[in-house]
């Protein structure tokens, strides 16, 4: 019985298979009459450039059909394993990609490989890895030896997959080695950096070596990948390429010929890759325009015996300028990643001094450009000596994201500063969001400022209470100095801008923070996985900040925790903010409520003095804080009405002054008149400190005052 399978019974891979497996001849002859081989009009194997090799499950060849000239060169040979035709640095993925065939039965196809020749050049080809038709065991692998149309288009394809110039630029470099036997692409600096490219004199050109093909060691001096070019090679490159003013391509025919042109032993040492010889063809990358700008220099190097056709360097311009823009765009995109990683710089949160610590970790969802996000998180000391504590997500990627977060980001911190409480911050940021774009606008562009979620925390470090609002966003975990840990009950809200949602206000929900109590803000990121519910994510993420022990680095810890939340396909941009709570010493704080009477001012001047001589503060700045203390409380009696609290804060930089009421007006720096009997009090307050200012709590304000010890 015939054991071939019928095409009624086979897939469309067993086909395949099977006629693969008669196109290769038995025993090193031609194929019979009869056999498919027998009737290919390229018998003559000038075209041919499909070639098979069989494999038995070992994954050594057992027969084969390279011996067209295409393939010349190739040493195969039956018994012998097959990753000896494979370069060194290609060994692990295809031994990887041929066992997985083997495994599961799924083809694997048309993949750009190269195979190693005798003589230790590299054949570029489309690879496709079959299991082998039954009855036979093992493998077919099909190889078809690129053509130069196929692979200029199969090249340019490949080129344009990412948006990383390194990434493009190494593309560029494996597609070019189907020309050579090695090729380098050499950008421009600025080019590299993501800046703008324009004419410039030809001393201050700066040549960068952005890929280089194959991979393996090279001589000592070779200028290799990530290494600039010197500074002389730089010039010679770009003068012989911009010859008459017009972007040209040049090919030096071997190495005498090379060293003539570039006169110095150091340079052929830093250009031409090894002792033989041979020639090079440098084509430039150019970007179309009046003038046209070089971006940079693409160079192919091949063996002195095989000089360049006029064919060959014709593809390979045609290559080059097909792709020229493809590094454009990853010009500019890494100009734009430049931007925003700039911006997010500028946003890491800054140390609130010897009252809390903070740490923090950003870690993207991709490594390029495309990773960058609205994620953001912030926390700095406020003038009266509190610290805040702000993370947020803006909806979507890329620049446009990062703008509206650093918007958001610099407007929170402005209405923090100013003594706003976190609800009334997020009040602020919801008009702005509202007004900042709308959805269609914002989504078109990959990102929208509607729907950003924000939480807002405020740590008072005499008192050891944190103040928080959220507008939308994940609840914090907070772990006291016991261990115990947990996620804050805050209530929910819509998130900013949320137009189709009933408005309510925001709450502020305030809590207790101990000495040694460690608060985790987050962006969801962290916690979404799709194998569990958000809560059972949030509630791993408390198991984990409950590790955290208190003699350990916050930042160490930090990555720590990330690490060990982060799954292997991470789907969206991570952010984690650890801020640990220290606070005042006791013996560094103290409060006195008085009642708002004449004598409140005389009362406050009395206690105040007996602390500071018991802090042993010199008799100057004595002075100086009873003059402020009686102001400040004189002012309270006269315009706001009691109870009146006083407090005062030593610091390592200063004494702070702190004078609560009920009142609801907003004390003004106004002119003042030479013959005007009032309005003194503020200036003084003004001349007295090093700052001052006003926050609003839920039952008046408070004036604090900072003076310097």
């Amino acid at each position: 019985m015939d054991s071939t399978p019928s095409p009624s019974s086979s897939s469309p891979f067993d086909l395949v298979s099977s006629a693969l497996g008669q196109y290769i001849p038995r025993g090193g002859e031609t194929a019979a009459a009869g056999d498919p081989a027998a009737d290919d009009p390229t018998d003559g194997r000038q075209e041919q450039i499909l070639g098979a090799v069989n494999l038995d499950r070992e994954l050594n060849i057992t027969r084969s059909n390279l011996d067209a000239p295409a393939f010349v060169g190739l040493d195969v040979v039956p018994g012998s394993p097959f990753v000896d035709l494979l370069p060194q640095g290609d060994v692990p993925t295809v031994m990887r990609r041929l066992r997985q065939v083997l495994e599961t039965g799924e083809a694997h196809v048309a993949r750009v490989q190269r195979l190693r020749r005798g003589d230790g050049s590299e054949l570029v080809v489309s690879m496709s890895i079959l299991p082998a038709a039954a009855p036979q065991e093992g493998l077919v692998v099909s190889v078809i030896a690129m053509a130069r149309r196929l692979h200029l288009y199969a090249a340019e394809t490949a080129i344009g997959t990412s948006l990383d110039i390194g990434e493009t630029a190494q593309s560029l470099a494996e597609s070019l080695l189907a020309w050579g036997d090695v090729a380098a692409i050499d950008l421009d600096f600025a080019v590299w950096t993501g800046e703008g490219v324009t004419e410039r004199a030809q001393g201050r050109i700066r040549l960068r070596r952005a890929a280089l093909v194959p991979e393996r060691a090279w001589p000592e001096g070779y200028v290799t990948l990530g290494d600039d070019l010197p500074g002389d090679a730089s010039r010679l490159l770009a003068q012989a390429i911009r010859r008459a003013d017009a972007p040209q391509s040049i090919v030096i025919p071997d190495r005498e010929a090379i060293e003539r042109v570039l006169g110095s032993p150091r340079l052929v040492r830093a250009l031409v890759p090894g002792d033989r010889s041979a020639g090079v063809a440098c084509i430039p990358l150019v970007l179309e325009g009046d003038p046209p700008v070089v971006l940079g220099v693409a160079e192919v190097w091949r063996r002195a015996d095989r000089p360049f056709a006029d064919s060959e360097l014709l593809d390979l311009q045609e290559l080059v300028a097909r792709t020229s823009h493809h590094v454009d765009l990853a010009r500019q995109h890494q100009r734009e990643h430049t931007q925003v990683l700039a911006l997010q710089r500028r946003l890491l949160p800054r140390s609130g001094g010897g009252t809390i610590q903070t740490a923090s970790v950003y870690q993207p969802a991709t490594p390029d450009s495309a990773g960058v996000g609205g994620d953001w998180v912030n926390s700095f000391p406020l003038p009266d000596g509190r610290t805040a504590l702000v993370v947020g997500d803006v909806v979507g990627h890329g620049l446009g994201a990062a703008a509206t977060m650093g918007q958001l980001s610099m407007e929170a911190r402005a209405l923090l500063s100013a003594g706003l409480a976190p609800d009334e911050v997020l009040e602020h940021l919801d008009e702005t969001v509202s007004l900042l774009d709308d959805a269609e606008s914002g989504l078109a562009a990959g990102y929208s400022a509607l729907g950003s979620t924000c939480c807002v925390a405020v740590y008072d470090p005499v008192s050891h209470r944190v103040a928080l609002s959220s507008a939308g966003h994940l609840p914090p975990i907070l772990m006291f100095p016991d261990g115990r840990a947990g996620p804050l009950a805050v209530r929910p809200h819509p998130g900013l801008g949320a137009e189709f949602a009933l408005r309510e206000p925001f709450d502020v929900h305030t809590f207790a923070a101990p000495p040694g109590s460690l608060l985790a803000l987050y962006t969801d990121g962290l916690v979404e996985d799709p194998a569990v519910s958000i809560d059972e994510g949030i509630g791993r993420l408390a198991d984990v900040v409950s590790t955290v022990h208190p003699w350990d680095t916050l930042q160490q810890a930090a990555r720590r925790v990330v690490s060990a939340l982060v799954p292997a396909s991470q789907r969206d941009d991570v952010t984690l903010l650890l801020a640990r709570m220290i606070g005042y010493r006791k013996g560094d704080t103290a409060t006195w409520r008085l009642p708002a009477r004449d004598d409140a001012a005389a009362r406050a001047r009395a206690l105040v003095s007996a602390l500071l001589r018991q802090w042993r503060i010199r008799d100057a700045t004595r002075d100086r804080v009873l003059l402020l203390v009686s102001e400040l409380v004189t002012n309270a009696v006269r315009f706001a009405g009691g109870p009146i609290t006083v407090r005062l804060i030593r610091s390592g930089h200063g004494l702070l002054c702190e004078v609560g009421d009920t009142g609801n007006g907003r004390p003004r720096l106004g002119r003042r008149g030479l013959l005007d009997d009032g309005g003194r009090g503020l200036h003084v307050v003004h001349r007295l400190t090093a700052r001052w200012g006003v926050r609003w709590t839920d039952t008046g304000k408070v004036v604090w005052a900072e003076c310097a010890l």
